[in-house]
């Protein structure tokens, strides 16, 4: 999993140009009828608005960023000299549009202060990453989804900005006899959490 982070007043410039419009790019599935924000991997990787105002066509490829696009730190080809090496870790050898559904949990970081977007892909999934290592306890018990349309009970071993080393602790059978293993940082639930695994 890698980390892609922009800065939050950027990304609020293009929710509110995308909240400003009233036609949208379409997405794989055909029209679009909502603002949202899309990832575009290729000449660097920025986020932008779907939102579609007559005001900019320009695609960036000249010496000037255009301002209706916010690049992930470290993936700026304009001034980060390894942003290709960074964007090869990130997704490998995919390029294209990640059409997401993330406004609105943007907004909610945004409007809490943030001053930095995080967020997480595993080259094919864009996710919010709201939460940092210090945010959990070490030695704390938490669910994590099992991969078995339930979750596990564990015991928070270690963590690391985007990974959390765990231990099954209190389920049945003879899941806690597995070794510690580790899950993205943010599939940690809290036990009083009610989100679906």
């Amino acid at each position: 999993m890698s980390l892609l982070s922009f800065p939050a007043t950027d990304v609020a410039a293009q929710i509110a140009h995308a909240r400003s419009c009233s036609t949208f790019l379409p997405n794989w599935n055909g029209p679009v009828g909502k603002p949202a924000l899309i990832l575009i991997v290729g000449n660097g990787v920025h986020l932008r608005s779907n939102g579609i105002n007559g005001t900019t066509t320009r695609i960036v490829t000249t010496a000037q960023a255009d301002p209706s696009y916010v690049f992930a730190e470290g993936f700026n080809p304009f001034r980060d000299p390894d942003w290709m090496a960074a964007r090869q870790a990130a997704f490998r050898d995919l390029t294209g549009q990640f059409y997401t559904d993330i406004l609105d949990d943007v907004q909610m970081l945004i409007d809490r202060g943030h001053e930095t977007i995080r967020l997480a892909t595993d080259g094919h999934t864009i996710r919010v990453f709201a939460r940092r290592a210090a945010d959990y306890l070490i030695g704390g018990v938490y669910d994590v989804p099992s991969g078995l349309g339930g979750t596990f009970r564990v015991i928070l071993k270690d963590a690391s900005d985007t990974q959390a080393l765990v231990q099954n602790s209190g389920n049945c059978e003879d899941f806690d006899e597995m070794l510690p293993y580790r899950v993205p940082l943010d599939a940690l639930i809290e036990i009083d959490d009610r989100r679906a695994a």
